[in-house]
């Protein structure tokens, strides 16, 4: 197959090959408002998978949150994890092994990032590392701490932990605010509730908003965040898209801008989970607005743009994967707005975790479960 991915200043096209069904699965048919689909079973027997990121071959990595990096390999899920992750990763609740991201020059900087919550129950923070993918594609080698949060924090929640690639060859890790230390994402003296820039190899760019500013961390690029569970580059603007869970209600999906304030949890369309207000203000001066909100909440986990030929009406299209709301969201977008939505994969009843275009061409989810699964979605014509 043929495949063209388009960026924001080049297209390239690949002869890349199509990884196989599982045996036994058989596809679902799906019929939707501007595409009628089958919904084909990739591989089983991942537990929590994480994030999805494609080899260049065509080939997959997929993370499990229970601190295992897996391949996907000729259509099949290889048994033997691949040898070589850190001995402090720690699988508490919501943190373990988590985002996923490939050099941009993989093919010669064949270097795989991956953010884990690391420590122990009562004192974990989120970390950013690197490794080099062996040749048999069967370990990391060299691998080594780029970043670590700055703040110990109790319990197994709010570790952000998506990782991005920006055209300019700097890295995005989002982050959480730890669950119980909301307050702290207002204060640039730490990195709860930010998201972090840093070059490939984690020093500091030069022009991070808070380069010089005396008290602030130096890597921080936007902060205001509660925990960002997704982040996307929008093909046609070049513009960075985040989306971060709210408490009860109050999700939200923001255009990231470095030095901005997102608001958290001086601003929400969120309360607390006994009822009680977090804040008084949806809005306030200094903060940025939100494009999009939900209320309730659907629990946003991953989240990419659709820059594939196979499915023509849905080029340009954010899509959305929702946990507590067992479904993907397909929004149209339009310059910096979202003029329409559509839920997808609601019969399925699954929890999606993480969503991306394939080299193929065609969409790939990850299904959140003890007994998670590689999905993909094919037009019925194909």
């Amino acid at each position: 197959m043929r495949a063209c991915l388009t960026g924001l200043a080049l297209t390239l096209c690949l002869s890349t090959p199509v990884l196989a069904i599982q045996e036994g699965g058989e596809p679902v048919l799906m019929e939707t408002e501007q595409a009628d689909f089958l919904v084909e079973t990739v591989a089983t027997g991942l537990e929590y998978p994480w994030s999805i990121a494609f080899l260049p071959d065509g080939n997959a990595l997929v993370s499990e949150r229970e601190g295992r990096l897996r391949l996907l390999q000729d259509g099949q899920l290889v048994e033997t994890p691949l040898a070589g992750l850190p001995a402090d990763l720690l699988v508490e609740r919501q943190g373990g092994l988590l985002g996923l991201a490939l050099h941009p020059e993989f093919e010669t900087q064949r270097w795989v990032y991956f953010a884990y919550a690391a420590g122990a129950p009562q004192s974990n923070r989120t970390v950013l590392a690197r490794g080099w993918l062996a040749d048999d594609l069967g370990s990391l080698s060299n691998v080594e701490t780029l970043f670590q949060v700055n703040f110990e924090k109790e319990r197994g929640f709010h570790f952000g932990g998506r990782v991005i690639f920006l055209e300019d060859g700097t890295l995005l890790l989002t982050l959480g605010d730890g669950g119980l230390h909301r307050d702290q994402s207002q204060n640039l003296e730490n990195h709860l509730g930010t998201i972090i820039r840093l070059n490939a190899d984690g020093s500091v760019p030069f022009d991070n908003p808070y380069m010089g500013v005396r008290g602030a961390q130096q890597e921080i690029h936007s902060y205001g965040h509660r925990n960002v569970q997704g982040i996307a580059i929008n093909p046609a603007t070049g513009a960075v898209w985040a989306h971060e869970h709210g408490a009860r209600g109050g999700d939200e999906i923001n255009i990231v801008q470095p030095g901005l304030n997102y608001g958290w949890p001086a601003v929400t369309y969120g309360i607390n989970y006994d009822g009680t207000p977090i804040s008084d203000a949806t809005q306030g001066e200094g903060f940025v607005d939100p494009i999009w909100y939900w209320v309730p909440s659907i629990a946003p986990s991953g989240m990419d743009f659709y820059v594939g030929e196979a499915f023509a009406n849905w080029h340009g299209d954010l899509f959305v994967g929702a946990l507590a709301g067992s479904r993907l969201i397909r929004y149209e977008v339009r310059g910096n707005q979202i003029i329409s939505e559509e839920d997808l994969l609601e019969d399925l009843g699954q929890r999606i975790r993480d969503v991306k275009t394939g080299p193929d061409g065609l969409v790939y989810v990850l299904t959140d479960d003890l007994d998670g699964q590689v999905l993909r979605l094919r037009p019925v014509s194909q």
